[in-house]
């Protein structure tokens, strides 16, 4: 286990993107492998296609760009102290959750080889409801991982909540499949 975690810290250390890119696309396809399994009508088999598309969603857009919002916000508001910290979780939820949110569904949205009408569509039935969603669950996982997590890690912390969010997310944009 020793190894593993060196070899992590290694990792993450040479190839911060990279390495927290596989580790949210991981995550989100094990979301998606929950909510299949447990969430989804079982009498379904299980889509592998699906999985992967939401681990190709975590790999090329959620990892890069929460890691690289991340970076942003330590870089221009600061890293230490109470008011950086309620500054950032501001930001978050204000700037980065509104508008990924969006991205996020109609990167699923496109998975599913919606056309942009149906994708307007998805956006109307869905965007609301699962921001207000966010608003339940991320300021208070941003509060803490901005007060105690170090920036290297935040991506980490972040997406390993993620697993049980994007089961959720899975959950809800099969629905309309």
């Amino acid at each position: 286990m020793r190894n593993i975690k060196t070899l992590y810290l290694t990792v993450l250390k040479k190839y911060p993107t990279c390495t927290q890119s596989v580790q949210a696309g991981i995550l989100m396809g094990l979301g998606d492998q929950i909510a299949q399994n447990f969430l989804i009508d079982n009498s379904k088999s299980i889509n592998y296609a699906r999985t992967m598309q939401f681990t190709g969603i975590g790999l090329c857009i959620s990892g890069p760009t929460t890691t690289m919002w991340y970076r942003i916000l330590d870089k221009y508001i600061g890293s230490k102290g109470h008011s950086v910290v309620i500054k950032k979780v501001v930001c978050d939820q204000m700037l980065f959750a509104p508008s990924f949110v969006g991205v996020l569904l109609v990167a699923i949205g496109i998975c599913q080889e919606k056309n942009i009408e149906e994708l307007k569509i998805k956006l109307s039935n869905e965007y609301k409801d699962i921001l207000l969603n966010n608003y339940k669950l991320w300021p208070m996982v941003q509060l803490v991982n901005f007060s105690f997590v170090p920036l290297q890690y935040q991506t980490l912390v972040v997406q390993s909540v993620a697993l049980l969010w994007n089961s959720y997310i899975s959950y809800r944009t099969s629905l309309d499949k």
